[in-house]
């Protein structure tokens, strides 16, 4: 049974009721957990007790305890133990951005009195200064991580993004427009004439590294990677089973990872004249740093290999010979790949092996594009080698 008792308070009464009543004894120690509440009446005071037995009984929340709590204390300790998990490197830096970037509006704010009204003002204020759609559902995400983590814990008893509207931008006319497949790979003329620019204006290695990016279709990061060791010449094969990542684009600090997914990892056959562009690469590495191989396949003269921040520098540089306008990274070769492989009669199954592709979605945009460009240029050429019969039709409209 609850008892009461007075306390002095700077009220009209003078005093407040204090109510103590019993909870569940703590469910790990076995010890008394006793509730204290105040309240301008008995009634009052008996409710607010009430209410923290009734949570504490129902959720396991403990009110008391929980005020400590701030949002900041919660996202730390969800990440310590998600970092458990098997989490690359890459995708733990970028939580911890994302929990950054949260913090920035919740640090102190207590996780118990986080509002739903408070977090969709988050995303709001976050369309708002321009950021993009998958950002914001990269903030939701992980901001939803935190508080079901939260939940288990008993830190709180719902979640406020549940329900929460991400906001998106609603595309122009000209962004339509210009968002078109044609734009994330290279047409033939194209690449053409990157090439030869890469030959007569790209520096040492650069010859090597955009042919086999474009003959391939591997990541830039999984090129970075490879070793001499993972390419076998009497079989004109490549084998891909790793990345290179390194959070600040330091040399000295780099990991050598699994590939993005499980698909990832693959073997590959590669032309044989890029082979031998190969071979021939190896033995110039073998000059320039007197002695023998390094161990990957393209590197500083220091043996330190190269980034795929650094392929996008030398990229940029070779594009300025050129008339090329679209907007092009080193991942433009991997559509281009595609569109060759789709050109080439290739099926989507295996083209999809062939890049690494898990998830179609991405291979079946540039590889239906072009195969329907085919469909188009096929219905062309049928109409000009067959212009004499065609043309007999309009004799039969008179």
């Amino acid at each position: 049974m609850p008892y009461f008792y007075k306390v002095e308070a700077n009220n009209k009464q003078g005093y407040k009721w204090v109510c103590v009543g019993d909870a569940q004894p703590d469910p790990y120690t076995g010890k008394r957990k006793q509730i204290s509440r105040r309240g301008d009446t008995k009634k009052e005071a008996l409710a607010r007790v009430n209410k923290v037995i009734g949570d504490l009984n129902s959720y396991g929340i403990d009110a008391q305890k929980n005020k400590k709590i701030t949002f900041e204390m919660v996202a730390k300790e969800w990440l310590s133990t998600y970092s458990k998990g098997r989490i690359k490197q890459r995708t733990l830096d970028q939580r911890e951005s994302t929990i950054n970037a949260l913090c920035k509006y919740l640090a102190q704010v207590k996780i118990e009195k986080i509002t739903h009204q408070q977090y969709q003002d988050i995303l709001n204020d976050y369309d708002n200064k321009g950021y993009s759609t998958s950002a914001i559902i990269t903030l939701n995400s992980v901001a939803n991580m935190i508080f079901k983590h939260a939940i288990k814990n008993k830190m709180r008893q719902d979640n406020p993004c549940f329900g929460a509207i991400i906001p998106k931008k609603t595309r122009t006319v000209e962004e339509i427009e210009n968002d078109l497949i044609a734009e994330k790979y290279f047409e033939k003329n194209e690449l053409i004439e990157f090439l030869d620019a890469t030959k007569k204006h790209g520096q040492y290695q650069d010859l090597e590294m955009f042919y086999l990016l474009t003959f391939s279709g591997m990541r830039s990061g999984e090129m970075c990677a490879l070793k001499w060791k993972d390419i076998n010449f009497e079989t004109n094969e490549i084998r891909i089973t790793k990345t290179i990542y390194s959070k600040n684009d330091n040399r000295d600090n780099y990991l050598i990872t699994p590939p993005k997914t499980e698909g990832s990892i693959r073997t590959i056959e590669i032309d044989s004249d890029i082979m031998r562009l190969l071979e021939k690469h190896r033995a110039n590495q073998k000059n320039i740093m007197n002695s023998s191989d390094s161990n990957f396949v393209f590197c500083r003269k220091n043996r330190y290999p190269f980034f795929p921040k650094i392929i996008l520098e030398h990229m940029k540089k070779i594009l300025l010979h050129t008339t090329i306008s679209k907007p092009a990274t080193p991942h433009i070769f991997r559509h281009t790949h595609i569109s060759m492989l789709a050109e080439a009669g290739a099926d989507l199954k295996s083209t999809m092996g062939r890049v690494g592709h898990t998830n179609a979605k991405t291979t079946l945009q540039v590889y239906t594009h072009v195969t329907d460009k085919m469909k188009k240029d096929t219905s062309n050429k049928i109409k000009i080698h067959y212009a004499d019969i065609l043309g007999s039709t309009k004799s039969q409209e008179k």
